[in-house]
């Protein structure tokens, strides 16, 4: 930590702030009252320098008791300016969101400075000293206080460039902030861009999106506090070495001598393990400190699904000569280890505490105007882990310390790292950039290099990072990699560093980074992932490592829909498939229109006959691709050339979008989400469309033993045309084939389902999935890929399931008070299938209930078979009701407050169809004998 020094004394400053607070007749607290306390400038006046009178006179601005009062009143404390005219009520993001609404915000607003100020106290005094902390302002920054410059936007530059300011000299018991912020460029300037990802905000993302910071200590100040750890084997047996490291600055032009003590205590209680040590610190100089000891018996921290996830405090403080505080560092850390290696495939492979681990996960988007809210992330973390999920990859989004204390907490791990496609990447070899960009100049080291130390600082601590790649879709040239690998070093950093998430380069320090981003990034056939053969060719097939890939699904249920467009908006999704979209994309994207997938949906079921008919469509063909996508990486865990990982391309959108959603803005998930946590279940059993084999899949550490999985193939009408059971054996974190179906799948007529059940040796299910198979599979034609995506010149065809006879399906509700789930027992009580019933739970109003898990969703039952499902509702909002729909199985409503009498029925009630379900409904006693499919992923 370098701390930047103001220079003279601000009398001036003083004094005025002096005769102010004698004339007030009350005083507000100061905003820091004791060594090592930091707190973050709680709320801003915000306003254009346009509307501000001598706008260019910081000085003047950041003196106290300056008129505000037509400004715009903040009460948060951190916001670029489109959030803070949000949260100023200036906007209104359901207004804003709706239809192109976005369109009509003035960007030209945002082309000239804007100025956030707040007044605040301190209590000045010998022995005192103050620091202004920044973490980032976007794009630049002028900095004043109480009159005087802290800093320029020379210094204060990019949007991850966390700097320290020495502001004793000005500080007073009144005072004033002003900081001016500068228009934002994405490819002039080290900012938050958004590429292709979604419509870019107005504003640029410009201004505080990070707290600024108000930090009192003593004589001697301590930087971030690094946590090194040295775990022995066997984990958890053998003692860890712990040391913790932080720079002491002297801030005295005298000699101090301090007493540094550090502590590590588990999170969750016990003795503390402390130590301590002298330390002489001459005049103004910077130190580092290092303590050092041993913990006998370490608790070892794991991914969510592989173990616990304990946590440990560290605390260093440093005492002067008197026993007086002087400062404190905390941090909370894990005992873990993570290392990565290039098989011989030259495809990386990560290890966590000595275990392979294959990869899942998806790709972080922000709120578009970077509002961070910390629960509605600890409900995003939870639905990654619900969907199977053990990784979010945050491509140069990295957000705030709060959002890594949740995944520490919840065990997901985090692919972090620079983003592409803007300034970042202003390499001369860098193909990928919409404008021209000027490559690095001196001044641009300088600011990355600080973005690097800081984010690295922030970061080192943290159990739940793994990795962190130092370009995105190109390396880092030969000046900037030596320079971001050593502000890691300085940091301490213990995880892997990789130079990109591609394989099209990449420099000597670090060498090939055998991760893989050929796409796709639209919608492709279901057989796309299993095609693996040559490798050479099949791009982002289910081989090595793919850091940003999907079939481009996630459109939203009609309910979200309807939040953000108009009647227009939604005719046009079903009738002008190939109309550019504004809730796709940016205008210019290869994404601003859904003609790919719509295609395929074109081609494969019909032209659809209503928006309903559509959206059922949509859903079916995200499940599909969605759920092949992640068998087929599981499958391929231990295949020749393995599947190490894949992140899907996204796991949701920064505003509400029509694709690259696992769920959507509103926290609905659909059927892209189940097609996925299918995929994704931690034991299961999937079909591989190439080569038609069920693979059996294994992504434990110590599930094994005995299994069964029975096979039953059934025509549309209802006939079992194959029916076959296996006895296997399943090890951890394995896959593997287990049975060929080629001569059960080799007359098709038309269109067979399916269906897969996995059970333990005690006869628990722990997987049921069933497939709709048709005649022959889509024709990919590999030659003509692009970089997005791979055309089909042949679709399968599924037109006949347009034709099923109508099932009807029965509900019973059960409630299980042991965790707060209410269970749902489908029956299908028809002779033929009950095609793809999905279940929505809505309030009294028949507003949609969210947030919540389903146990599983989006299911197909066979003739007379029940299914249970089972939702937790993660929110506040009581639910009424459950809305149920299939493609076959017309739409009805369970009303859960009357859960007495016989079970409801889909049955309709006139040829429509569209008849209401019975409100009359029994209550379901669950036994261990009863068939019962819940999928509660651990």
């Amino acid at each position: 930590m370098m701390i930047r020094t103001t220079q003279g004394k601000a009398l001036l400053a003083q004094s005025l702030a002096l005769a102010f607070a004698l004339t007030s007749t009350t005083h507000a607290a100061p905003l820091v009252s004791s060594p090592g306390q930091v707190a973050a400038i709680p709320g801003w006046d915000l306003q254009s320098s346009t509307n501000v009178n001598d706008a260019s006179n910081l000085a003047a601005l950041s003196q106290t008791g300056v008129d505000t009062s037509k400004w715009n009143k903040v009460d948060i404390s951190k916001c670029t300016l489109m959030g803070c005219l949000l949260e100023a009520g200036v906007y209104n993001d359901t207004t804003l969101f709706y239809s192109e609404n976005l369109r009509a915000v003035d960007a030209s607003q945002f082309s000239v400075p804007w100025i956030y100020r707040k007044e605040f106290e301190l209590s000045p005094g010998s022995g005192k000293h103050y620091l202004l902390q920044t973490h980032g302002i976007t794009s630049r920054a002028d900095i004043y206080l109480n009159g005087k410059q802290v800093t320029d936007k020379a210094f204060q530059a990019g949007s991850y460039a966390g700097h320290t300011y020495d502001i004793t000299d000005i500080a007073a018991s009144s005072n004033a902030l002003a900081i001016r912020v500068h228009p934002t460029s994405y490819y002039y300037d080290f900012a938050l861009g958004w590429v292709d990802w979604n419509p870019w905000p107005a504003d640029n993302g410009t201004g505080a999106w990070r707290d600024v910071e108000i930090k009192q200590t003593g004589p001697v100040a301590l930087g971030p506090l690094r946590v090194v750890t040295k775990i022995g084997t066997p984990l958890g047996s053998k003692p860890a070495d712990v040391t913790l490291r932080a720079t002491a600055q002297n801030l005295e032009k005298t000699t101090v001598t301090i007493t540094a003590s550090g502590s590590v205590v588990p999170e969750s209680g016990g003795e503390p393990l402390v130590w301590t040590k002298q330390i002489t610190l001459p005049p103004l100089s910077i130190t580092d400190i290092e303590l050092t000891n041993v913990v006998q018996k370490p608790a070892i921290w794991w991914p969510a699904f592989w173990g616990a996830q304990p946590l440990y405090k560290a605390n260093l403080t440093v005492s002067t000569s008197d026993g007086g505080l002087s400062d404190y560092a905390a941090a909370t850390f894990g005992f873990r280890t993570v290392t990565s290696k290039l098989n011989s495939n030259n495809d990386t492979l990560f290890t966590v505490n000595g275990q392979p681990l294959q990869i899942l996960g998806g790709g972080y988007a922000p709120d578009m105007f970077l509002r961070f809210d910390k629960d509605k992330w600890e409900m995003e973390v939870k639905y990654t882990l619900d969907l199977g999920f053990n990784t979010i990859r945050l491509e140069g989004k990295n957000e705030h310390p709060e959002l890594y204390e949740v995944a520490d907490r919840l065990g997901l791990l985090l692919m972090v790292g620079w983003e592409c496609c803007d300034k970042w990447e202003a390499w001369s070899y860098s193909q990928d950039l919409a404008v021209p960009t000027p490559v690095w100049n001196d001044a641009d080291y300088v600011i990355a290099n600080a973005s690097m130390a800081h984010e690295a600082l922030m970061l080192q601590t943290h159990p739940s990072v793994f990795v962190y790649l130092i370009g995105s879709d190109y390396w880092p040239d030969t000046k900037a990699t030596p320079m971001y690998i050593n502000a890691l070093k300085a940091a301490d950093w213990q995880v892997p560093v990789l130079a990109s998430a591609s394989k099209r380069g990449y420099p000597k320090e670090l060498g090939p980074s055998g991760l893989k981003m050929e796409g796709p990034y639209d919608w492709v056939p279901p057989n796309y992932w299993y095609d693996i053969e040559p490798s050479r060719s099949r791009l982002g097939a289910a081989f090595g490592f793919g850091s940003e890939q999907s079939a481009g699904g996630g459109t939203p249920a009609l309910s979200s829909l309807k939040k953000f467009l108009s009647q227009s908006d939604l005719d046009d999704l079903w009738k002008n498939p190939d109309k550019e979209l504004f809730h796709m994309s940016t205008d210019t994207s290869q994404f601003n229109q859904r003609s790919i997938q719509n295609a395929g949906i074109w081609k494969r079921w019909g032209a659809p006959s209503s928006l309903e008919d559509y959206l059922t469509k949509v859903q079916i063909t995200d499940y599909e691709a969605n759920r092949a996508m992640f068998e087929g990486f599981s499958a391929m865990w231990n295949a020749k050339r393995p599947a190490t990982g894949v992140i899907y391309w996204m796991l949701t959108g920064a505003f509400p979008s029509l694709h690259w959603n696992l769920w959507d803005y509103y926290m609905h998930p659909a059927g892209a989400y189940f097609g996925t946590k299918v995929g994704s279940r931690m034991e299961h059993v999937a079909y591989d469309y190439v080569k038609k084999d069920v693979y059996l899949i294994n992504h434990s550490l110590n599930l094994e033993g005995s299994r069964t999985v029975s096979l039953q193939v059934m025509d549309k009408s209802g006939k079992v045309t194959y029916n076959n059971t296996v006895s296997t054996s399943t090890k951890p974190n394995t896959s593997k084939s287990i049975v060929s179906l080629s001569s059960a799948l080799n007359n098709i007529k038309d269109v067979v389902f399916l269906r897969l059940v996995l059970t333990d040796d005690k006869g628990n299910v722990l997987s049921r999935n069933v497939y709709w198979i048709a005649k022959s599979v889509d024709t990919l034609n590999w030659n003509d890929s692009d970089w997005f995506y791979t055309p089909v010149s042949k679709y399968a065809d599924y037109t006949a399931l347009n034709k099923l006879a109508t099932a009807n399906v029965s509900a019973t509700i059960g409630k299980n008070t042991a965790d707060q789930t209410t269970s749902i027992t489908l029956e299908n009580l028809s002779t033929g299938p009950a095609f793809f019933v999905s279940l929505n739970l809505v309030d009294g109003k028949g507003e949609d209930v969210l947030p919540l898990t389903w146990s599983d969703n989006y299911v197909t039952l066979f003739p007379k078979e029940k299914v249970a499902v089972a939702f937790q509702n993660l929110g506040n909002t009581k639910p009424a009701a459950v809305q149920i729909l299939g493609k076959n199985v017309a739409k009805s409503t369970v009303n859960l407050s009357e859960a007495n009498g016989p079970a409801a029925s889909t049955k309709p009630k006139d040829d429509s169809g569209q008849g209401l379900m019975s409100p009359k409904l029994s209550i379901h006693v669950w036994a261990a004998a009863i068939f019962t499919i819940i999928f509660s992923l651990m």
